[in-house]
């Protein structure tokens, strides 16, 4: 006996843009700013200079996401808007032959010919352009680039995971702020790489461990430079 389903399927790929971005900068903030408070508490600066250069860093660093992220991702919305004025064009001036086109894309894909022609002129009848934006090229709304949304994005959880590292080398003083702030760091690296998961749908081990251990290197090679150098100077 066949049984209705007992609700719609709930698919992920609508999050890529926004999750990419905030994963991204959560995990850079994290990681870059507990790097460089380590490196130049390992150092042996005073506490002052530990938290002004982790300030500093959690400012530069969302700002430079922002703005990387901005520029890459008005990139790929030029690209995609380019490829719209191409398709609107090619419909202008070809009506019947990208109809033609659509049709056979449909039946590459497993449709018979006669109803892929009929799939066709029927997704055609009105407006051609999102059927082909979407089975010829690949676009769709939710899919499309934006710049903005990718920038705040980034320079939200950047500054988000930023402060983490931060705070904790602010509060704890002495010799145990390295420790204590590498700790915290790796506690957050974790529950990140969890979030990411979960909403992105992967596995939650590999994700954990992939975004904590590759964490932990840079901070025991930025920990490891600035003990160095503090020692050499």
């Amino acid at each position: 006996m066949r049984h209705a389903p007992s609700g719609a399927e709930s698919h992920l790929s609508h999050r890529t843009g926004w999750l990419r971005a905030a994963v991204l900068g959560a995990n850079d903030g994290i990681v870059s700013t507990a790097s460089l408070v380590l490196g130049v508490a390992a150092s042996g600066a005073s506490s002052s200079a530990v938290v002004t250069a982790g300030l500093s860093g959690l400012v530069a660093g969302a700002l430079s996401m922002a703005a990387g992220e901005y520029v890459s991702v008005s990139s790929q919305r030029d690209a995609e808007e380019a490829d719209i004025v191409l398709e609107t064009r090619e419909l202008r001036d070809d009506p019947a032959g990208e109809l033609d086109e659509l049709a056979t894309i449909y039946e590459q894909r497993g449709v018979p010919r006669d109803l892929a022609r009929q799939v066709a002129e029927a997704l055609s009848s009105r407006d051609p352009l999102p059927a082909h934006l979407r089975d010829e090229l690949g676009l769709s709304e939710e899919r499309m680039a934006r710049p903005l949304q990718a920038a705040w994005a980034s320079a939200l959880s950047f500054a988000t995971g930023a402060a983490v590292p931060l705070i904790a080398v602010a509060v704890i003083g002495g010799s145990a702020r390295i420790v204590v702030t590498a700790l915290v760091t790796v506690a957050a690296l974790a529950v990140l790489g969890a979030v990411g998961a979960r909403l992105g749908g992967a596995p939650l081990a590999g994700a954990t461990a992939r975004v904590v251990s590759w964490g932990v290197i840079a901070m025991a090679v930025t920990s490891g430079i600035g003990a160095l150098v503090g020692g050499v100077t």
